[in-house]
């Protein structure tokens, strides 16, 4: 169900965005699926791209690809990061800082889901909420001040699944010890995202500074980010469903547009929005009330701070 067209009929497309010379965005997952393709569009644009990704071997084909594509001079740098690994994300964070002197947009779009059997982070944490989250959460503060500094923003790359499974944060079994569920557990890492996001943005907003975020979601396109983790069910029914999915291009569209488009609003989730808002125009959709929930984003807040050891400086 669709809100509005804010962007008309044919809703929100590549073609709105003019030169993106002279801009940095950087971007987590971006060597395949709709992270590689948000750094392809951005790329066509002028833009300079740095992608942090953990696969050394994918991520120089993602580079070779582009700079086939684009030519040898296109902007686009790496550095290595596995969302898994607090250490990880500070040693990247820290090259980052080094390396960029602004950041227009950081795209929080690296994920995992449907991890079939229960995985832990090397830092004790259960695998979707660890990389989907925590990591996220840990990068986004470290890098605050750089995107602060270029009035930049922070995209959060969520899911239509924050309103399935369990439809809360299960603080009293983050980790599902007691009832493991591939599914329930991807979408409270979604869910606690989007909280993130949504927090993020009364915090920013409360503090007076100049960083906008926004929280998209892609759809149902057609990336290996199921075919990757998940069991053999799961995988079946990803392939046969896949037909009426989008491309991984068409996926890509909400988190360029939440990282380059003027006049977009708070507390609002921006994606496609037909078919359950699964395919078809990109403009903004329905967010359930629970994403806004103040109270558990609050505890959210909190714990995340105290597991990645990053109390925000707002």
């Amino acid at each position: 169900m669709t809100t509005n067209y804010t962007f008309g009929p044919n809703g929100w497309t590549p073609e709105q965005v003019g030169s993106l010379a002279g801009k940095t965005y950087a971007i987590t997952g971006a060597n395949s699926g709709a992270g590689y393709q948000a750094a392809r569009l951005l790329l066509s644009k002028g833009a300079q791209v740095m992608m942090l990704n953990r696969s050394a071997e994918k991520s120089a084909a993602a580079i070779e690809g582009l700079k086939q594509e684009f030519g040898r001079e296109a902007e686009l740098r790496l550095v290595r990061m596995d969302l898994a690994v607090l250490e990880s994300v500070r040693e990247a964070a820290a090259e980052v800082l080094e390396t960029l002197p602004r950041i227009d947009a950081l795209i929080c779009n690296g994920a995992i889901a449907q991890v079939a059997q229960q995985e832990m982070t090397v830092n004790g944490f259960e695998s979707h909420l660890g990389v989907n989250h925590l990591g996220h959460f840990l990068l986004c503060g470290l890098l605050f001040v750089r995107i602060q500094e270029s009035a930049g923003r922070i995209v959060v790359v969520g899911s239509n699944a924050y309103r399935m499974g369990l439809k809360r944060i299960q603080f009293e079994d983050l980790n599902f010890d007691q009832n493991y569920s591939a599914w329930n557990a991807y979408a409270q890492s979604k869910l606690a995202q989007m909280m993130f996001g949504y927090e993020l943005q009364r915090r920013v907003q409360a503090a007076g500074k100049q960083v906008q975020v926004y929280v998209c979601h892609p759809g149902a396109a057609r990336t290996s980010l199921i075919r990757e983790n998940a069991n053999c069910i799961t995988r079946a029914l990803a392939a046969l469903l896949s037909p009426l999915a989008q491309s991984a291009e068409r996926g890509a569209w909400p988190e360029v547009m939440c990282a380059t488009q003027a006049g977009l609003k708070s507390e609002k989730l921006y994606g496609p929005t037909q078919r359950g808002e699964m395919v078809g125009p990109v403009g903004e959709c329905a967010l359930a009330g629970l994403a806004l929930d103040q109270e558990q984003a609050h505890k959210l807040w909190k714990l995340s701070e105290e597991k990645t050891s990053m109390p925000w400086l707002l």
